[in-house]
């Protein structure tokens, strides 16, 4: 699965100062599947009391899903699988796509996290909440992805709900760290990453367990079976917003 991931080039943003202690990282920096699933089906797992109340998405109006994933999770091929699948018109909005449309002075976090990597990641996201409201106000469906961070509030799911509305609907890739690791080795160039950094991404990411928003592990699961077992969550989350 081909992504997109100039934004983890390099430097991440830093965890925050304070707080509860993020999970640690072993050979999977995931629970085991008795705590998150079958991992032999890729089940999804809801868990409740959720900390990140789902929204209330209409049953029958468009809506805008944001897919958050470590690097190598498959966001940007499964959102766009998806998309080209649905039956109404629907739209995919890539923040990384969007980030690169800044050309001379492109703030590369390659070269380092710094304040103006930060202004044109939050740019980025701002034009393309824009872009989604849009599409939303015109009767269109979107899925956006994007890698956000369940303990920076910088690039956190706030913000996301502040610019699109409440009818966003996170959920989460989050295939186990193995998975993550030989899809990365696949790549070339400034597109792979360094195994700590993929490792480091994965163990943030694994803070979204225990947070209430839907998880798929996709690490057994292609394209088509990741994007039928969105579909399975969308479906449930339109069920609790009638």
């Amino acid at each position: 699965m081909s992504e997109s991931h100039g934004y983890y080039s390099g430097s991440l943003p830093p965890p925050p100062a304070s707080g509860p202690p993020r999970a640690t990282m072993g050979l999977r920096a995931v629970p085991e599947s008795a705590a998150r699933g079958d991992q032999t089906t890729g089940h999804f797992v809801m868990p409740t009391p959720p900390a990140y109340p789902q929204p209330a998405a209409p049953s029958g109006g468009p809506v805008a899903v944001l897919l958050i994933g470590p690097a190598g999770a498959g966001k940007t091929s499964v959102a766009r699988y998806w998309a080209d699948r649905q039956p109404t018109t629907t739209a995919h909005i890539s923040l990384d796509d969007v980030r690169e449309w800044v050309r001379s002075g492109f703030a590369n976090p390659q070269a380092g996290w710094s304040d103006q990597a930060e202004a044109q990641y939050r740019l980025a996201r701002r034009t393309c909440g824009f872009a989604a409201r849009n599409y939303l106000a015109n009767g269109i469906s979107c899925v956006i992805d994007d890698a956000v961070f369940p303990d920076r509030p910088a690039v956190g799911l706030g913000g996301w709900k502040r610019h699109i509305g409440p009818q966003v609907i996170p959920v989460i890739l989050l295939p186990g760290l193995d998975v993550v690791l030989s899809r990365n080795a696949l790549r070339s160039g400034h597109r792979r990453l360094p195994d700590d950094q993929v490792a480091e991404i994965h163990s943030r990411m694994s803070g979204w367990y225990g947070s209430g928003l839907p998880i798929i592990d996709n690490s057994r699961l292609d394209v088509p079976a990741t994007a039928a077992a969105l579909d399975q969550v969308l479906r449930q989350a339109r069920a609790v917003g009638r």
